[in-house]
């Protein structure tokens, strides 16, 4: 078997599209070496995904280390009793009921961002897409979970928050491929590594200003008051209020975790998968056109959307990883298999009809992952995901711009190292 190592990828655009062609060598996984001792097995087969999204094994003490001192100990880094504790106390705060209100709160915040796009409109103007929906679901993520009308949209100058998650998911990428900076002591007197400090402190500024005012406002707070003023549960009441079997809440420190990772995991992803999903309807006006039709079929004229009704690894195959093996999922690398997907390079959204999709592992597709560990945020995600494409589609037509076309490079969500342009124009109304 090759021997892949990490200094193969350049960081140019094209490094995804190597996991994809290694795989055509090794359909089920292969060895990824970073320095010379730290090897993960990148596995990109469902089913060997299936095996270690279904077990119980820790997630790796190797790449996540180095996020926790940003977004700490919560959901997504814990582990063990702690991970389960939390788990059951936070999954109240996406139960459907919870949820409901939301989508109008995700409308609000699309039109904001959907009136600043006019002047494209208007102009035929080329513009980069991730910048702004960037901006529109951190304000989604303010308002939906911890009713917070920020007005970053609105607000001039580039969003310090959002400025200093860029920065970090950067340099958290450049470390995990810098060998002498997995020494935390290396990477502490780096440059880098006060480069990453300084940004830690924006984004813990940034929520901690959000718990500190919910706090002084639940001491305000008379029962009559809160529900003249507020109609719903967010997920920061649920955090505040959580309790156990022995009526234990979250320490002050836990609480900082959980809104960490969630106003994180809460913007940055969905902003991702948006300005990708934008982007392929933009080159695919066929598809695009079959979106928005459905789309206005469903709306029926109206602007907004509310809510309607530690052991070894036994793979299938018989081969087995020694226990301490450090595994890695490529979820590109998934989605991409040819062996599992007929044309994987093709934009085609009809693959994922229910007749299509029944033919499939379920472990074939897994944008949430998968088994105790799959994303709690979801029906969440999914909500205004659909929420913005729809509302979008509504109102513009997306077209592609040949000059500028995506270099996709991996970070902790999936970026462009050129931005994401395209070009937009009104849709026409119907006569």
């Amino acid at each position: 078997m090759m021997k892949v190592k990490f200094d193969q990828f350049k960081q140019d655009g094209t490094d995804l599209f190597k996991v994809v062609k290694w795989g055509e060598h090794y359909p089920y996984a292969f060895p990824l070496w970073f320095g010379p001792t730290t090897c993960i097995l990148n596995i990109h087969h469902p089913d060997y995904v299936k095996t270690i999204l279904s077990s119980t094994e820790p997630k790796d003490d190797f790449a996540y280390k180095f996020i926790e001192a940003w977004i700490g100990n919560g959901l997504l880094v814990s582990n063990g009793q702690k991970w389960f504790r939390h788990r059951r106390l936070l999954t109240p705060g996406f139960h459907y009921d919870v949820l409901k209100p939301y989508v109008k709160l995700m409308s609000e915040s699309t039109k904001t961002m959907l009136d600043k796009w006019e002047r494209y409109a208007k102009t035929n103007e080329t513009f980069e897409l991730f910048k702004h929906i960037s901006l529109m679901t951190l304000d989604s993520i303010l308002k939906c979970a911890f009713s917070c009308n920020s007005n970053c949209q609105t607000e001039g100058g580039t969003n310090a928050y959002i400025k200093a998650v860029y920065e970090l998911s950067n340099l958290i990428n450049f470390r995990v491929r810098t060998f002498p900076y997995h020494s935390d002591l290396i990477f502490h007197l780096s440059p880098h590594g006060f480069r990453y400090r300084r940004a830690c402190k924006v984004a813990h500024s940034h929520t901690e200003e959000v718990i500190k005012k919910r706090k002084e406002a639940l001491k305000e707070e008379t029962e009559l008051s809160r529900s003249q003023t507020k109609r719903y549960l967010d997920f920061l009441d649920i955090l505040l209020f959580a309790r156990d079997e022995q009526q234990q809440g979250l320490s002050d420190e836990d609480l900082r975790a959980e809104v960490d990772t969630f106003m994180f995991e809460g913007h940055d992803t969905t902003a991702s998968g948006l300005s990708f999903i934008l982007y392929c309807l933009a080159c695919h006006p066929e598809h695009q056109k079959l979106c928005r039709d459905e789309v206005c079929e469903a709306l029926q004229g109206k602007d907004t959307m509310e809510w309607q009704i530690t052991k070894p690894i036994t793979f299938f195959d018989g081969r087995t990883l020694p226990a301490g093996s450090v595994i890695g999922v490529s979820v590109f690398g998934i989605h991409r298999n040819s062996t599992v997907w007929e044309n994987p390079d093709v934009f085609d959204p009809l693959r994922f009809l229910p007749e299509n999709v029944s033919k499939r592992s379920p472990h074939a597709f897994v944008p949430f992952s998968a088994g105790p560990r799959n994303c709690i945020g979801q029906t969440f995600a999914m909500n205004e995901m659909k929420v913005v494409t729809a509302l979008t589609l509504k109102r513009y037509q997306l077209m592609e711009d040949p000059e500028s076309k995506p270099k996709m490079i991996p970070r902790l969500v999936l970026r462009s190292l050129n931005g994401i342009h395209i070009k937009i124009k009104p849709v026409e109304p119907e006569m």
